[in-house]
């Protein structure tokens, strides 16, 4: 169980060496035009980004039409009290630092299957945003968890730094001195990076207004509850959300996850917002449960909260296969995965170049459909 998950957090503890990358580690961060064409350069930008325990962060890039930019946001968990969030806990339920083989998008397959005829965007420029601060990509500072005594071990505090927005934006800010103008984006994300990724794009079509964007979230799409304000409490979320009328009015007890689609969607209805979804995905029902949500069903609790912004905006548009894998976009099953004979390839490839897909969903659920890959 909990596969994806359980792999990162071994390699936390376990692969510590980063990968074999050409790091940049001096002030000045190196433009796109002195980075090797087609090869992943990873770049320590410094100044204000950190990871959850204070080690140092760093992203990725892969040069290649500078017209087409793929901006993905890594998962990894998330945190919120102080039991899992604790490193010495053995217990985290998030990947605490940027240098791990969770963070390396070389080991990735689907999208990052370079080689792969199929691949809709083996020939766009690439930028992997890693992620390591256990806040969903949305934390704006530090928080202190009280770890209780137990036993003869006495009390004791834990800092996490939920730094999240800084650095995501610490990575955009790159992007934005570097591309000038592409023509086509496609923003996405999976797990903790498919949440964040709404927002993130909104921030980018503001840079590139002439720009065809369009958005995918992979694999977060079910996550209802009512302790979501203590989520964004722990993360300092409200603190970071762009200043948008869309988003004037909410509080830490209102704010949703599905806000953060309506309002993008509302503010950009140019822009197709797309999510997909596995039905029984067993790593949100793991989360679901650290939320007190128990006895629950995921695809009922999905079909919520697709209704909920499907109902708000006009540009959105959904893919829920059936089984129990989390997400698809880094896994060989990107090729084979379908539904009601559609695969997610073929969905997302025609999503990416701006058509009007149909939503597509399970008739069954329990088990995922897969189809010969063209490959």
């Amino acid at each position: 169980m909990l596969k994806q998950m359980c792999f990162a957090l071994v390699c936390a503890f376990v692969l510590i060496a980063a990968a074999p990358f050409a790091a940049a580690q001096d002030d000045t961060l190196p433009p796109l035009g002195d980075l090797e064409p087609g090869a992943w350069t990873s770049i320590a930008p410094g100044g204000d980004t950190v990871c959850s325990n204070g080690t140092p962060y760093q992203f990725f890039v892969r040069p290649a039409d500078p017209e087409k930019l793929l901006v993905f946001f890594n998962g990894g968990g998330a945190c919120w009290f102080a039991q899992i969030c604790d490193v010495a806990s053995g217990r985290i339920t998030y990947v605490p630092f940027a240098d791990l083989p969770h963070n390396n998008p070389e080991a990735g397959s689907g999208i990052f299957d370079l080689d792969n005829p199929e691949n809709p965007f083996a020939d766009y420029s690439m930028v992997f945003v890693p992620y390591c601060t256990a806040d969903v990509h949305l934390g704006g500072g530090q928080t202190v968890y009280e770890i209780p005594a137990s036993g003869d071990t006495p009390a004791r505090e834990v800092t996490i730094f939920h730094n999240g927005f800084a650095n995501a934006m610490a990575v955009l800010n790159w992007i934005f001195d570097n591309f000038d103008m592409p023509d086509r984006i496609f923003v996405t994300g999976s797990s903790a990076g498919a949440i964040p990724s709404p927002i993130y794009t909104g921030i980018i079509a503001e840079q590139y207004p002439e720009a065809a964007i369009v958005q995918l979230g992979d694999g977060a799409g079910g996550y209802r509850s009512s302790q979501s304000q203590v989520v964004f409490s722990a993360w300092h979320t409200l603190d970071i959300l762009p200043d948008w009328p869309e988003l004037a009015d909410e509080t830490v007890d209102t704010l949703t996850f599905e806000d953060f689609y309506i309002a993008a969607a509302k503010r950009h209805p140019n822009i197709v917002f797309a999510q997909y979804n596995t039905a029984e995905d067993e790593v949100q029902y793991t989360f679901l449960g650290l939320l007190g949500e128990t006895d629950i069903s995921l695809s009922e609790k999905i079909e919520a909260n697709l209704t909920d912004i499907a109902t708000e905006v006009d540009n959105f548009r959904y893919f829920t296969a059936g089984g129990t894998v989390h997400t698809i976009l880094r896994l060989p099953q990107f090729y084979t995965f379908a539904a009601n004979g559609v695969r997610i390839r073929d969905w997302v490839a025609a999503l990416a170049t701006g058509e009007l897909v149909e939503n597509v969903v399970c008739q069954v659920c329990d088990t995922a459909e897969e189809v010969e890959s063209g490959s």
